[in-house]
Order: C-alpha cells, then structure tokens, then sequence
C-alpha cells in the first residue's frame, strides 16, 4: 500500500503560476513568427483588409513558388550565399576562437595577461571605427563581391576567445596530464582531449556565431555589391526600396529565411545554456 505524499497548496500554487507565464511567453514569443506565416500564406487583400481573421480566407500556397520565381529578387541565390557564408564563417571563428582560447587558458608564456587583455580591449572598440579600414583592406585586395571578402574579415571574434578561454581554465587538468603522460603535446591534446570533451561550449558558441553570421546586414550590403553575392538579409532589403512592394513575398521571404535559424536554435538551444553555463563567466 502506497502513501500519497500531500504537495503543499504554496507549491501547487507556484507551479500552475509559473506554467502561466511560461505559456505567456511563449504566445508572445510565436506571435511573431505566426504573422510572417500568416501573411505569407495570404493575398494583398487579406492582409490589407480591415477585418483581421486568424487564418486568410483563401490560403495561397503558390506565394512559396512565385517568392522564389521573382526575377528582382534571386532568393535562392541569397539563400545560398547565405549557407555558405554563415556556416564558413561558424567553422572558421570556432577554430580560431577555440585555439586562441586553449593557448591563453593551458600553454603557460609570459605575456598570456597582456594579449587577453589586449583583446578584450577590442571589444571596447565600437564596429564603426574599424568598418572604414576593413572596407579599404577588403577593396584592395579585390575582395568586393567574393565569399572571401565576406568571410575572412569575420572569421575572429573576441567574445567568442574570451569565452572559450573561460571555459578552458576549468578544464579538467587530469585529463590533459594523462594525455601527457601519453607522450602527446598541446595540439594532439587539444584535438584528441580537449575538443571531445568540450562539445557544449562548442555547440553554444557555433550557434551564437551561426544566428550573428546568418543576421548580418551592414558588411554583406557594402561588400556585396554584385547581385550573386547577395545575402538573404540584403534581398529581403530590396523591398524596402521597391516601388511596388508585393507585401505577400516580403512576408513569405522573411518566414522562409528565418526557418533554418529556428531549426539550428531547436536543435542546439539546450547547449547554449550549458555552454555558458560552464564557462566561468560570472566567476
């Protein structure tokens, strides 16, 4: 026979009214996404009309193909363009952030304090002081308009060093002295030890690059001038200057372009909490 445990009316309570929030929220968070998939399923005159309905009247799937046959708008090329941009420059700043990071947490030289600080002094430097410079290094050496002049000036963040350097000096030292033991150095370590056992704060920080690098506006619209090199960002810009705005293709642009960021956040949202969480930061 089994005693039911009596939960405390308080608790109950605190339960029912954080799962009200947390509804709440939600709704408000899906709101937005709703509209652009709303709207985008819609004709002009649904949403223009001043009666609202949930769901338009008459649902024109054919708004998914006509979005993609715009001659003024070559979204599948942005959608590419975007892809390869946004995943180059993930892989890229990973990298670098990653090794930057394990050689000032675990490699011991004399001036390891110096160039920490020295970059995160960085990030103290507004994005508007070193755009101009960027601009004129990228033009001279016949970037404009390439893959390489949109990733390459990218590819190292501050932040991203200073967090996994963090998070590396709480590695665990034991692993790293047995790797030693080994007879294995600081890069067989770093690759055969360290990146395996450090995939949340790899996933968190991938996926913070990926929605930054996927969101890009200001440095794809001036480095991409020629039309193939355009972002997802910078065609969905294109509305804003039309003369004619077909209000169904921006909705059903802007849904589309932000569904491989829902999918990359469902997929990876619970390594970002553990991720940061790991690192230190608010040691």
């Amino acid at each position: 026979m089994t005693v039911s445990k009596r939960v405390d009316p308080r608790v109950r309570t605190g339960r029912a009214l954080r799962a009200v929030i947390v509804t709440i929220l939600a709704v408000l968070f899906l709101i937005p996404f709703y509209l652009l998939v709303r709207n985008g399923l819609a004709t002009e005159q649904d949403i223009t009309a001043p009666d609202w309905t949930f769901f338009p009247r008459d649902i024109q799937w054919s708004n998914l193909t006509d979005v993609f046959a715009d001659p003024n708008l070559p979204l599948a090329r942005a959608l590419l363009n975007s892809t390869l941009i946004a995943v180059s420059t993930t892989l890229g700043t990973v990298l670098l952030a990653s090794l930057a990071g394990y050689g000032l947490a675990r490699i011991p030289y004399r001036y390891a304090n110096v160039v920490f600080y020295a970059i995160l002094g960085t990030l103290m430097v507004p994005a508007a002081v070193t755009f101009v410079p960027s601009f004129v290094l990228v033009s001279t050496l016949g970037w404009i308009s390439t893959l390489r002049g949109l990733i390459i000036p990218t590819l190292f963040s501050a932040f991203a060093c200073f967090i996994f350097r963090q998070y590396f000096l709480g590695f665990p030292k034991e692993l790293e002295d047995a790797a030693r033991v080994d007879g294995l150095g600081h890069w067989r370590t770093y690759w055969r030890i360290v990146v395996p056992n450090s995939r949340p704060v790899f996933a968190a920080v991938g996926t913070i690059v990926f929605i930054g690098a996927w969101n890009a506006f200001l440095w794809p619209l001036v480095i991409g001038q020629d039309r193939e090199s355009w972002t997802v960002q910078v065609a969905l810009s294109t509305f804003t200057t039309a003369q004619n705005l077909n209000l169904h293709e921006l909705f059903i642009a802007a849904a589309i372009s932000i569904a491989p960021l829902v999918v990359v956040f469902v997929l990876l949202q619970r390594y970002i909490v553990a991720g940061v969480e790991r690192t230190g930061i608010d040691d």
